[in-house]
């Protein structure tokens, strides 16, 4: 007998108040809407209140994912918890009265949800959890040098959440297969150097900021995408065209858009909600799903394609046939 797949059963999102637009960027840093907008796609980010942590904004989301039901287990991606030690997803499972079920962060950075849907994904058909709840959630902009026009513009902070049922591989909401990788030697090119058991903080306040190398990551973003997304459909059995909705991570509209070039995808495939939230790290593809399912882009039957990539280096992919999940909250 087959092992059970995990097939989605609830999705949930959950946002700061706090509006943070390009105009008001460009009143403290050398920059301006359109050079934002051009370069990156993003108008408008959130950005997480003093008194709100990346447990709150993922118990936000989790609670809508949930939708009154359960779970065996928790999975949190994240690389911005609450605190270095313990995990931030026991905290999440409390507040959510989960009780006593399993629960525990994966960092994979922007690649988090697609490698924590990976790992729920096994879970369930090792028959260690019926129901599992997965969450990606960052407070990204707590990493950000206020001083840096290359990074302010591009984070912003949120979280999504998706409930996974022990279910049939051949049903709608059923994920798999999956393709995840990571290449550590170029670690440097997106990170931060300090805070660790290697590198302890200092006097520095740059030791503690997100570094970036923007042109070397658009390029291996693109082609890492790219490459995981032909794996992951020729293990499906499915063909470029038979994908309905394309979406992956949230980094750059122009990085979207040239791994759906470079699939031979249609642009009218792309998901992207990135022009109001920006580059919410593990957050950002089941952001983008709930956003979709909300306006109508996704629609029960499509067939969808997620990949992301992150800083590590990691990326992955994923896909599923959308099934129908109600309507949105």
């Amino acid at each position: 007998m087959p092992a059970p797949a995990a097939v989605l059963t609830g999705l949930g999102s959950w946002l700061p108040a706090k509006v943070l637009d390009n105009h008001e960027i460009a009143t403290r840093l050398d920059t301006s809407d359109e050079w934002i907008r051009t370069r990156t796609g993003i108008r408008e980010r959130r950005v997480a209140g003093p008194d709100e942590s990346t447990v709150d904004l993922a118990v936000g989301a989790g609670r809508e994912a949930l939708g009154g039901t359960s779970a065996d287990a928790v999975v949190l991606a994240t690389s911005t918890p609450d605190q270095p030690c313990p995990a931030s997803a026991p905290q999440v499972a409390a507040r959510l009265g989960l009780g006593t079920a399993a629960a525990f962060d994966v960092n994979a950075v922007c690649s988090g949800f697609v490698y924590a849907l990976a790992t729920a994904a096994g879970f369930i058909a090792g028959g260690l959890a019926e129901r599992v709840l997965v969450i990606g959630a960052d407070t990204f902009t707590t990493l950000i040098d206020p001083a840096d026009r290359t990074t302010v513009p591009i984070f912003g902070d949120g979280a999504g959440a998706v409930l996974l049922r022990a279910g049939d591989a051949d049903e709608p909401g059923a994920f798999g297969p999956f393709d995840l990788h990571s290449e550590g030697e170029h670690a440097d090119l997106l990170w931060v150097e300090a805070g660790g058991a290697r590198r302890r903080l200092s006097d520095q306040p740059s030791d503690r900021f997100l570094a970036m190398q923007g042109t070397a990551v658009f390029r291996h973003a693109c082609a890492r995408m790219a490459e995981s997304s032909r794996t992951v459909l020729e293990r499906a059995g499915w063909m470029v065209g038979d994908v309905d909705r394309f979406v992956g991570h949230q980094a750059n509209i122009r990085i979207l858009q040239a791994t759906a070039k470079q699939l031979g995808m249609p642009a009218d495939a792309v998901v992207a909600n990135i022009d109001r939230v920006g580059n919410t790290s593990a957050a950002s593809i089941p952001l983008a799903l709930a956003d979709a399912r909300a306006d109508g882009t996704l629609v029960p039957g499509h067939r969808v394609l997620l990949s992301a990539f992150g800083a590590g280096l990691t990326w992955g992919s994923t896909v599923l046939r959308w099934p129908e999940l109600g309507q949105p909250a």
